[in-house]
């Protein structure tokens, strides 16, 4: 009787020391890093665990479309205004609870005399250190990975590089191009060499820029915006309640937001966990990560399809492109008379959009949806797992390539698109969830359907008004540009 006692406590005693071990453990394997939603780092998303298609025999890369956004960047002034109104605002609330002398044991010690790391800054939203190195490396890499695209010299007919006119874009598209064409030219001890950076003006760039001209997408965000922050609420109460128990201070929801904003920019920036997003648990770390995620989908991806359907003349661009480069393959043109790759940088209101248009992320039966133009439900809330991830979708130096193969005639197509997102092969519900698709099937399944879509219909005409002749002309997109109210106001811009 003793020994079977003795053998149930030893039994239960493993059982909670394994729990507990695996309790740890998990807690371990928790980087906040990879939950910063679109302020996440290149290099802290994880790749996917999708198995690529094999290029069939003899198929060889004959050009590249890249679609990058720029790569980590710094608070822009507004934002940093909020972290100098958040340092006077916890002074305030340690001061408050000094005075009625409240138990502030918990009270992590940075945060009684915290200032923000930005305080005095006069400038904002520039390209930052680590973000030249995630736009250079990423230069080096596609140069490796496509070492026969990449075999001419330079000549911006052959590698066009365009940015839209906003500088951390155009900073990101000269760091890519840096390490593109690193040890290629004879500058310096690097061998750097002068390349072209073009820019669309702002006024008239429908196909990086395409969210600063679309009038009926402005007014959707602007309409949309309060009802996605009444979406949020309950999650952001529930978890300043959380704070309020833990620390002892009267958080408002303004200050947890301040807080997960300050996070963000100390994990990314800084690469500091301990102090901002050490206030919170796990559990509330993904909360605040889908309050991110649920706002980008509504207000910039599948949320509504006026989000990505402005995106069409950037899919044209991309579909043009590669027509070209078969017509140049096909009469064999003289090697640096045609393009081999055409580069872009951009943000995340050009990533986001773009990818929806190649119909990725999506989930079961939502292509269809999709293809029957019929909503879909918003990501689904955690512990729930879900595709829409904007670490993922659309980090910081976050990008879309899309490789044109030729194959011999003996292949099932003469020609194969291949779609790589963050670099890493990616199913296309288009392409019957392969990564690689003909190009014909691509052009029918993929890109057809968004074809019948006009930009001008989409953005400018009101719903029921008669459609009328586009107004395409640089003039008029460019006095619909000067005359629409708020269009320079990029404050929620990525």
């Amino acid at each position: 009787m003793v020994r079977a006692k003795l053998l149930i406590l030893l039994v239960l005693f493993s059982v909670f020391f394994v729990h507990s071990n695996a309790g740890e453990e998990e807690e371990e394997a928790f980087d906040v890093r990879q939950h910063l939603s679109s302020v996440s780092r290149y290099k802290d998303v994880a790749g996917n665990s999708f198995v690529a298609s094999e290029i069939p025999d003899g198929c060889t890369p004959i050009h590249l479309n890249l679609v990058a956004r720029h790569g980590t960047r710094s608070p822009t002034k507004k934002r940093m205004k909020e972290l100098d109104n958040l340092a006077a605002r916890l002074a305030s609330l340690v001061k408050e609870a000094e005075e009625q002398k409240l138990p502030l044991q918990n009270l992590p010690g940075w945060l009684k005399e915290w200032e923000s790391p930005w305080k005095g800054k006069q400038n904002g939203g520039q390209l930052t250190v680590q973000g030249e190195e995630e736009l250079y490396e990423l230069g080096i890499r596609t140069r490796e990975r496509f070492p026969n695209l990449f075999d001419e010299d330079y000549h911006p007919n052959v590698y066009p590089i365009k940015s839209s006119q906003i500088p951390r874009a155009s900073a990101s598209a000269v760091a890519f191009g840096m390490g593109l064409f690193s040890g290629k030219g004879n500058l310096g001890p690097g061998k750097h060499r002068a390349f072209a950076v073009t820019s669309e003006s702002r006024a008239s760039d429908i196909v990086l820029r395409f969210h600063d001209c679309c009038n009926n997408y402005k007014d959707y965000r602007k309409s949309q915006e309060p009802s996605v922050n009444k979406l949020k609420e309950p999650v952001i109460d529930e978890i300043t309640s959380a704070l309020t128990k833990r620390y002892k201070l009267n958080f408002t929801r303004q200050d947890t937001s301040s807080l997960w904003f300050l996070c963000k920019q100390e994990a990314s920036l800084l690469n500091v966990t301990d102090q901002a997003c050490a206030l919170f648990n796990p559990s509330e770390v993904a909360l605040l990560e889908w309050t991110d995620d649920l706002e980008a989908f509504i207000l910039k991806g599948y949320g509504k399809a006026l989000n990505y359907r402005m995106g069409v003349p950037l899919l044209k661009d991309v579909v043009q492109s590669m027509d070209q480069a078969i017509e140049a393959h096909k009469e064999k043109h003289a090697p640096g008379t045609y393009e081999k790759a055409r580069l872009r940088f951009a943000h995340a209101e050009t990533v986001v959009p773009f990818s929806c248009l190649l119909g990725l992320f999506l989930e079961g039966s939502e292509f269809q949806q999709i293809k029957r133009e019929q909503p879909l439900e918003q990501p689904p809330k955690p512990p729930q797992k879900r595709n829409w991830k904007c670490s993922k979708v659309a980090p910081f130096a976050g990008n879309n390539m899309l490789v044109l193969y030729s194959c011999p005639a003996k292949s099932s197509s003469k020609y194969f698109v291949q779609v790589l997102h963050n670099e890493h092969p990616v199913p296309v519900p288009g392409c019957d969830g392969s990564d690689l698709c003909p190009l014909d099937v691509f052009k029918e399944k993929v890109v057809a359907p968004h074809l019948k879509h006009d930009y001008n219909a989409v953005c400018n005409l009101k719903t029921g008004q008669q459609e009328q002749k586009p107004a395409t002309g640089k003039l008029s997109q460019l006095f619909r540009w000067l005359f629409s109210k708020g269009n320079d106001d990029t404050r929620n811009e990525l």
